[in-house]
């Protein structure tokens, strides 16, 4: 298994240029989704147990997710 900072990360298309709030996803580890915060990829790391990440993907690609404060 690779390290994080060995690790290939993913920033999502919708993301754009100017900063703003994104993720980036490393894939590849077959027991854990490190997940990162763009603008500090330096940072801290959170780890998702694979079920987990992708139920939560196939949520936000059925619109089930809403922004801060459930907008």
């Amino acid at each position: 298994m690779r390290s994080d900072t060995e690790a290939t990360w993913h920033k999502s298309s919708y993301s754009g240029g100017s900063g703003g709030n994104c993720l980036e996803v490393a894939t590849g580890n077959p027991a854990a989704v490190p997940v990162r915060d763009s603008k500090n990829p330096a940072g801290p790391t959170l780890r998702f147990q694979v079920g987990a990440w992708s139920a939560f993907v196939d949520g936000v690609r059925r619109g089930g997710a809403s922004g801060p404060g459930g907008r």
